[in-house]
């Protein structure tokens, strides 16, 4: 059993979870994840490991409820406990010092750019972050990206907080004005293809951190498939961190529409409409 230490809602859908886990915090590094397990009875599901303290040995989950699972762990309380988490799960990323970075984060997404950026900048590098919600009461984890920030920009669909838009706008921005080493980006599919084809065109390393269905978490399942530069990858096992001009996000977002529910595919559908314009 693992017990929450720590709980707190970050707006009406996202909640961190902090989680008594010695063996995890020791070994856990930035961009790996775990597979979680409320209950006996439930199903196993993955999720980013936001941060880690090996003092403490505990390891920290940003959660968004939106399934029965997801669901049930924000419903949990400091002091309750969840019966399985396996892990650290995937490769790390390699946060070597190599110069200018951006790293983008989408919604829930944002949690998961946070463990990135603190690590590349811990590196040496420069580090500038873009963040995207929908409306400022959905914007998570701007303080303490700050912390380990060289730059912070915001953007918001509805123009609620920080620049009206998304976060392709901001990036666009940015690559106009000056010269960048790597571009990391985090979040939803639609997100993440969008800023693989600006980077393109500016010849700039962009890597992404893909996010789909797994069962097992080792590479037996085959739930994770994806179609990478013409060959079959595991995100479990082969990522979850790839090349983002190597991935095949439409063969991606079509295997993960497969198994989303009616309110996770209107969300979809609601940013598709929304960047329409940028595959133009």
């Amino acid at each position: 059993m693992y017990k929450i230490v720590e709980k707190r809602q970050l707006n009406s859908e996202i909640c961190l979870v902090e989680l008594q886990a010695k063996d995890l915090s020791l070994a856990a590094k930035a961009g790996q994840f775990v597979i979680l397990r409320i209950d006996e009875t439930g199903e196993r599901f993955p999720l980013t490991i936001y941060d880690f303290n090996k003092d403490k040995g505990t390891i920290s989950v940003v959660c968004q409820a939106i399934g029965v699972s997801t669901k049930k762990l924000c419903a949990l309380q400091k002091g309750d406990s969840i019966v399985d988490i396996a892990g650290p799960l995937g490769h790390a990323t390699k946060t070597d010092n190599i110069g200018k970075i951006i790293c983008i984060g989408g919604g829930v997404g944002t949690a998961e750019a946070y463990p990135i950026a603190k690590a590349f900048k811990g590196s040496g590098n420069d580090v500038s972050v873009i963040i995207g919600a929908r409306t400022k009461d959905l914007v998570i984890c701007e303080e303490e990206i700050r912390q380990f920030s060289d730059k912070v920009y915001v953007a918001t669909d509805d123009g609620s907080y920080g620049q009206k838009g998304f976060v392709t706008d901001v990036l666009n921005d940015l690559l106009s004005k000056d010269k960048y080493d790597l571009v990391f980006a985090i979040g939803p599919l639609i997100m993440m293809k969008m800023v693989a084809q600006l980077t393109k065109p500016f010849s700039i390393k962009t890597l992404v951190s893909l996010n789909s269905i797994m069962i097992d978490g080792t590479g037996m399942c085959g739930g994770c498939r994806i179609k990478y530069a013409g060959e079959s990858k595991f995100t479990c096992v082969d990522g979850p961190e790839f090349d983002a001009h190597l991935v095949d996000f439409d063969d991606v977002m079509r295997r993960q529409s497969r198994y989303k529910n009616k309110e996770t595919k209107a969300l979809d559908n609601y940013h598709k409409n929304c960047r329409i314009g940028l595959d133009k």
